[in-house]
């Protein structure tokens, strides 16, 4: 089947260009029920979610926008709960992960939680991915920090088995399963689109082998996107399609990377109270009109 509001090969999120949000649920702000049917009825295709399990007291890690770590780090709910009602409050939304801190989960429990989301909604589910900034955190969970990317590439292909194969295995160094029943199946075809955020050379790479699209930071400029693209290629993988992750709505920026071929833009939404986030979205939707008029 294809997937509402994508196009049915390569997992894209739309065709010319699209507008959604990025953003931290919290237990402070507007609950996501209601952000996902604000988002939609004010033509708005899409809502990204962040993901923190926790913030250790211990703030070694430095915040990689500097200054203090912002409120909502400490706040956010599960990205997949949260989407889920989402998604029982709209009919076209793609609701997705923004990203989800992959090597901080447990493989098979986020295969379900993945399928069940995408089956819920219909197929409107994108799984955004990442390896994460906060090493304490990561600790946490269990996780080296020197070696988190290098189990993501394993958890991602891995999960793949578990999401189109009947009795899927997988035996890496981090990894290890022997043939498993893992049910419910996605009901995107042939799975959920993932989505690798990051710009570094290993999240370049780490697309051309598992990913289905690219989620760059609003830093990326239209020239370091088209250079991606022409590596995507060059790796036999042309066309990556792309969202823009967090980004201002400044007209000139968006233009340009419009140009360089990216077709979906979620802007920044802080977190707020549903009256402060409502007059924001308003303001977000009077931007995408503007745009595409």
């Amino acid at each position: 089947m294809s997937v509402p509001g994508m196009h049915a090969e390569g997992g894209r999120l739309g065709m010319g260009m699209k507008f959604g949000v990025s953003t931290f649920v919290t237990d402070e702000g507007i609950r996501p029920g209601r952000l996902g049917a604000a988002l939609e009825e004010r033509g708005l295709s899409s809502l990204f979610l962040a993901e923190h399990s926790h913030i250790p007291v211990s703030r070694e890690s430095p915040y990689p926008d500097g200054g203090d770590l912002p409120r909502k780090y400490y706040r956010t709910l599960d990205p997949f709960v949260a989407l889920t009602a989402a998604a029982a409050t709209t009919r076209e939304l793609t609701v997705g992960t923004g990203i989800a801190l992959l090597p901080q989960r447990d493989l098979i429990h986020t295969a379900n939680e993945g399928a069940s989301l995408d089956l819920v909604s219909d197929g409107r589910f994108v799984l955004g991915v990442g390896v994460g900034w906060n090493r304490e955190e990561m600790r946490n969970h269990g996780v080296d920090p020197a070696t988190r990317g290098a189990l993501m590439n394993e958890q991602l292909e891995a999960l793949t088995r578990l999401w189109t194969e009947e009795q899927a295995e997988f035996h890496g160094r981090f990894v290890d399963f022997d043939p498993v029943y893992a049910w419910p199946k996605p009901a995107a075809t042939p799975h959920p689109p993932i989505y690798v955020g990051g710009e570094s050379p290993a999240a370049l790479r780490r697309t051309v082998a598992w990913g289905d699209g690219w989620l760059p930071r609003p830093h990326t400029s239209p020239d370091e996107i088209r250079q991606a693209q022409d590596w995507f290629a060059e790796q036999g993988k042309p066309d990556v399609p792309m969202a823009i992750f967090g980004a201002p709505a400044d007209e000139k920026v968006i233009a340009g990377w419009a140009e360089a071929g990216v077709d979906h833009v979620t802007f920044m939404l802080e977190t707020a109270p549903e009256s402060d986030t409502l007059r924001e979205l308003d303001e977000f939707a009077a931007f995408a009109q503007r745009y595409g008029s």
